[in-house]
């Protein structure tokens, strides 16, 4: 009997059709970004944003190098009943940077009929929220604000940073995970439907910022458990800083020559929580991953200064007392 039980177990788990999210909704990235220049043209004579989509309900924004050096990436996924917009990115001027009206554009509806929309951010600093105040009027438009008090009340997480929520957008499933480390307020989204993960400034291709090293690890490990076994399309961060060859390009430049690719992989999730247990406080490069503490390596370069200016004052100060004793 017990047999029989298992085999019929066994059958019917074999049998049984495969889980909602393992058939992903196809898609795809392309399009070469704007490399942006050594020397920009005038902003009228630019294109500040691009759009490119990843399939008919997906589409990755960018805001150019000459528009901004950040040049941040927003993501805008369409369910059958809402819209859902991640980031704003770092121009508030509606005339330099018309980011709500080319989210308009790409949302179905006529006029007042636009589908709702919801503004969300991967976390609160200001290049992926400068933005905000273009959709802050609009109707339509719900704008969670990015502190972390707001992003606790609007996704009811009552035991932070643990824990997670869903956005329904009518057909489309949204997974939000509290990820702080490089922010207090720092969420990941994974989306049902494609698989991608919009990962912020948590996982991207360059400098991985750490404001709090011990809530970056929790949060590496917490995403990477969330997501090993589910399947993963592409992580989608919210800059490009390196070359196709693994340099990273200075700091502040608008000028991204053979800019590698945005998208990076499960495997660099599931490796993230490795590499920062190599983080030496300061700056590490381990496989792929550039790891740093902006804060720290400041306040060493101010030491070290300090440092150096006290050793030229006494060197100076010993000078001067040699010199007076010998015209005695």
């Amino acid at each position: 009997m017990k047999l029989r039980f298992a085999a019929s177990v066994f059958i019917g788990y074999m049998l049984a059709p495969a889980p909602v999210w393992a058939d992903l909704t196809p898609g795809a990235l392309s399009l070469r970004w704007d490399g942006g220049a050594k020397t920009c043209a005038p902003a009228s004579s630019s294109t500040p944003i691009q759009v490119q989509g990843y399939n008919a309900q997906t589409f990755v924004l960018r805001e150019t190098l000459c528009a901004t050096w950040e040049a941040p990436f927003m993501y805008l996924l369409l369910g059958s009943k809402q819209a859902l917009l991640i980031d704003t990115g770092d121009i508030a001027d509606p005339k330099v940077m018309p980011l709500e009206r080319t989210v308009m554009d790409l949302l179905p509806g006529q006029a007042a009929l636009k589908m709702p929309l919801i503004v969300v951010h991967s976390h609160g600093h200001l290049d992926h929220r400068a933005g905000d105040p273009q959709f802050e009027q609009a109707p339509g438009i719900q704008l969670v604000p990015s502190d972390l008090e707001q992003v606790r009340k609007y996704f009811s997480f009552g035991d932070w940073p643990n824990g997670g929520a869903q956005i329904d957008l009518g057909d489309r499933i949204i997974d939000v995970l509290p990820a702080p480390g490089h922010h207090p307020a720092q969420l990941v989204y994974y989306d049902r439907n494609t698989g991608l993960v919009f990962s912020g400034d948590f996982l991207l291709p360059g400098r991985l910022l750490v404001d709090d090293f011990d809530a970056y690890e929790a949060s590496a490990r917490r995403v990477a458990d969330f997501l090993k076994d589910r399947p993963v399309s592409y992580v989608l961060g919210g800059h490009i800083e390196k070359s196709r060859t693994g340099e990273l390009f200075p700091w502040q430049s608008t000028d991204h020559p053979d800019e590698r690719e945005l998208q990076l992989t499960k495997e660099d999730v599931l490796a993230l929580p490795t590499a920062l247990r190599s983080f030496n406080g300061f700056y590490t490069r381990t496989g792929d991953f550039v790891i740093e503490n902006p804060i720290r390596n400041l306040i060493a370069v101010a030491v070290g200064a300090l440092a150096i200016l006290a050793a030229l004052g006494i060197w100076l100060f010993r000078f001067i007392r040699r010199r007076r004793r010998a015209r005695t």
